[in-house]
């Protein structure tokens, strides 16, 4: 059981002791890439210092093939109920919006990142509009409608799930052993390989550096690695000279031969055998590793013949000696999707701004901010974080903390920036107890010059308001200070022998001093005079006017012809009475 196997490990930690390394139940190997499977109850947690141990990590499924891989493991097990199986995806605390996360919904792979072209959830349209964290995800068959493909469900962390998956990278790997037919095909001949990661047996499509097959019946004992200036492992050992030359020719660099019962590597006859017995050198060797840039390949059919080679990413210039870099990004088609930046030997891949490169393909970045209920403006922050933006104000506000979404005037100044509008910079607003200043300054009114605090006995000017200080005997009503009142049924007869006092109105308790006049009202009667003042002079400039109309009229009538003909007239009647 595996339980007892993470027992045993811990046990043997704390005490010093060699590791027992866990054995897999099967595993897959494409290219550089194993993958592996291990069975019995561990939780998520257990399950990853397992595969770390082991120089890995949980398995990763970013793709369609990552996923066959995981059928295939799963049909290599046998009958019986569909294990629910581990892989390196988790839910970071905190809860999520499913609707704007993507194919992973939040979730993060155990490398740290969260790019991914594939996706299987269980319950996609079953699942709730949040989720919240830690959770973990565990792949199983059971429950799939379409046969053979995994499906991945979300559980806690700290269940134990029927066992995990494990995913190990190497720099190369080795082919399986070529074997001879004939005679050694019929003389029992096997194969047993061990790789790094505990997976042993005689299948294999590949197999990593570091791992060692065995041969029987001839004892021969081989290790995949890789040599100086290569890109690929190849089988090898320690001990000098041929092995078996039925068996990946001995080993030998050019031919293999079997005399006498006992195997040798030749040479060509220009060449010497090296120090392990199965490489061939010359003196034309050191010429040509002196004189190529990168890579000699030395021409067995030639003698003393040789031909540079260059490393990938590179093209050999024209004198046959030395490379040039390949700029990549000067091919038809372009090798990336967008913008392509060349590097010595290589190149990368970028993309616009607003894109994102998943597994080669530039994606529609994920909009932070997408569904934010911001009064102002969204400042995206990282995916990792929940939420994944911030509210932000506008100069002269502030969030209002139980409501971090909302914003509002904020100065502790007797100056603050006002809050002006960007399309009309005249139309600006300033916070209470503020009033707009030259410019687009806020400043602080002064509230106890215009006689706020008429019964206190002195006023302190702050921020954005005033504060009334109340002297002995008086309390505060509402902003100002007023003497304290006398409470009912006290001056009533009690017993105490003293006569009743009347009771105090609440609003004064003594008639006020004539020069203590509320600046109210002297702002009242003044305006009230200036009134009276305006209507006299508006009603004598309309007396004045009348006036003169009168007057102009009575000239029009007397200068009419005719009524100068009529005057005429009495005139000539008169004048005969007088002679």
């Amino acid at each position: 059981m595996l339980r007892v196997l993470l027992l045993g490990v811990l046990g043997s930690a704390a005490l010093g002791l060699p590791q027992p390394q866990p054995q897999p139940h099967g595993s897959q190997c494409i290219g550089q890439d194993c993958f592996a499977l291990f069975r019995g109850p561990a939780t998520f947690l257990a399950a990853s210092q397992v595969c770390e141990r082991l120089r890995g990590h949980l398995m990763t499924v970013r793709s369609s093939v990552a996923a066959d891989v995981i059928s295939l493991l799963l049909s290599g097990g046998g009958g019986g109920e569909s294990p629910r199986l581990w892989i390196g995806l988790k839910l970071p605390p905190g809860c999520s919006d499913l609707g704007h996360l993507g194919p992973l919904r939040g979730f993060q792979w155990v490398t740290g990142d969260n790019s991914t072209s594939y996706s299987r959830w269980a319950r996609l349209h079953e699942a709730p509009a949040r989720l919240c964290g830690p959770l973990c995800v565990a792949v199983s068959e059971a429950g799939v409608p379409a046969p053979g493909e995994p499906s991945w469900e979300e559980q806690q962390c700290t269940t134990e799930a029927d066992g995990f998956l494990c995913e190990f990278h190497f720099a190369a790997s080795c082919r399986p052993l070529a074997v001879g037919a004939g005679a050694l095909a019929t003389a029992g001949l096997s194969v047993n390989y061990s790789t790094p990661f505990g997976a042993r047996g005689a299948d294999f499509q590949a197999l990593p550096l570091g791992s060692s097959a065995e041969v029987a019946p001839f004892g021969v004992e081989l290790v995949c690695e890789m040599r100086p200036g290569e890109v690929d492992g190849r089988w090898g050992r320690a001990e000098p000279g041929a092995w078996d030359c039925g068996v990946e020719n001995g080993g030998c660099e050019h031919v293999c031969n079997r005399s006498a019962g006992a195997s040798r590597c030749l040479c060509p006859a220009d060449t010497a055998p090296e120090a392990d017995g199965r490489s061939c050198t010359g003196p034309e060797e050191h010429l040509c590793d002196k004189l190529c840039h990168h890579l000699c390949h030395r021409d067995p059919d030639v003698p003393g013949g040789y031909s540079c080679m260059c490393d990938v990413g590179y093209k050999l210039a024209a004198d046959q000696l030395g490379c040039e870099d390949v700029d990549d990004c000067m091919l038809v088609p372009s090798p990336c999707p967008q913008l392509c930046v060349n590097t010595p030997g290589s190149f990368e891949c970028r993309c616009h701004p607003g894109y994102d490169l998943v597994n080669g393909e530039c994606v529609e970045a994920a909009d932070l901010c997408l569904g934010n209920n911001c009064e102002y403006q969204c400042q995206p922050l990282r995916e990792t974080e929940s939420p994944p933006y911030r509210c932000i104000c506008a100069e002269g506000f502030a969030p209002i903390p139980h409501a971090p979404h909302k914003c509002q005037m904020f100065c502790n100044q007797t100056e603050c920036p006002a809050d002006c509008d960007p399309n009309y910079p005249d139309s600006c607003q300033c916070p209470e107890g503020y009033i707009l200043d030259e410019g687009s300054v806020c400043t602080d009114i002064d509230e106890c010059a215009d006689g706020n605090c008429i019964n206190a006995l002195s006023c302190k000017n702050l921020p954005g308001t005033y504060e009334c200080i109340c002297g002995p005997g008086m309390v505060k009503t509402g902003s100002d200070c007023d003497l304290t009142p006398v409470s009912e049924g006290e001056g009533e007869d009690g017993g105490s022998g003293e006569p009743p006092v009347s009771p105090t109105p609440g609003g004064t308790s003594s008639p006020r001093p004539a020069g203590s006049v509320h600046s109210g009202v002297l702002i009242g009667i003044s305006i009230s005079s200036l009134c009276l003042v305006v209507a006299l002079l508006a009603l004598l400039c309309h007396l004045r006017k009348k006036q003169g109309a009168m007057q102009a009229e009575l000239e029009y009538k007397c200068g009419v012809p005719s009524k100068e003909v009529v005057l005429q007239h009495v005139r000539t009647e008169q004048m005969p009475q007088k002679l």
